[in-house]
């Protein structure tokens, strides 16, 4: 390994930190995850769904009391603002939400297009290493000019390396942030339906209305 690095050159050192950083998000990344699949109840959204339609909404507290699911979270939000603005209060909490499962996304992002980069520069550094020494030493010397070229192939394998390792795990968290903000727009459209059913047939008297009715 010492010995790679050393013939790769300088540019092994960026491509180091590069592999580096990449492993921790990557592995910072999975831990949250596996928590969010962890911490899934869909029957306990289905039950929120289930109270909210027969408007028993101090049961729902209790329900979802303790309850780590992300989509709980936005549905109770909804639910506590649902007298003002349901749909705004749980747009902001789901935005809140994604921006946790996209976190880091960014870095990983610019680490699978830089690698490669950083690993063709070191090819072009490596070539002109060896023309230069093709120039000083002429044919004479093979050795001094495969040099060059060994660092230049090394640079790019670590380069080529790095990005593809990357790119997998990156695409696979997109993937899931995907998923996931599939699910909380399913379920909070269900949520926003269901209220607004009962605030059409009467059973729900928004807010504001309370408000004026107190006025008069």
């Amino acid at each position: 390994m010492i010995h790679l690095l050393k013939s790769g050159g300088f540019l092994m050192l960026p491509l180091l930190l590069c592999s580096f950083v990449s492993l921790t998000l990557i592995i910072e990344r999975t831990i949250f995850w596996l928590r969010i699949r962890r911490e899934k109840d869909r029957s306990l959204v289905y039950r929120v769904l289930d109270l909210a339609d027969k408007g028993l909404w101090d049961d729902i507290r209790l329900a979802a009391r303790g309850s780590n699911n992300f989509i709980i979270r936005i549905l109770i939000n909804g639910i506590l603002h649902r007298d003002y603005s349901m749909s705004m209060a749980m747009e902001s909490a789901a935005s809140d939400e994604l921006r946790k499962m996209r976190r880091f996304m960014g870095v990983l992002e610019t680490i699978v297009t830089v690698a490669p980069l950083l690993g063709i520069l070191g090819t072009v550094v490596g070539i002109i290493h060896s023309f230069d020494m093709l120039g000083a030493k002429g044919i004479g010397d093979p050795q001094a000019v495969t040099g060059g070229i060994a660092q230049a192939l090394i640079t790019t394998a670590a380069g080529l390396s790095i990005s593809i390792l990357t790119l997998l795990p990156c695409n696979y968290f997109n993937a899931c942030a995907e998923a996931s903000a599939l699910s909380i727009e399913k379920y909070a459209t269900s949520l926003e339906i269901t209220y607004e059913k009962r605030a059409n047939a009467g059973e729900i008297r928004p807010q504001k209305e309370k408000l004026v009715s107190g006025g008069r």
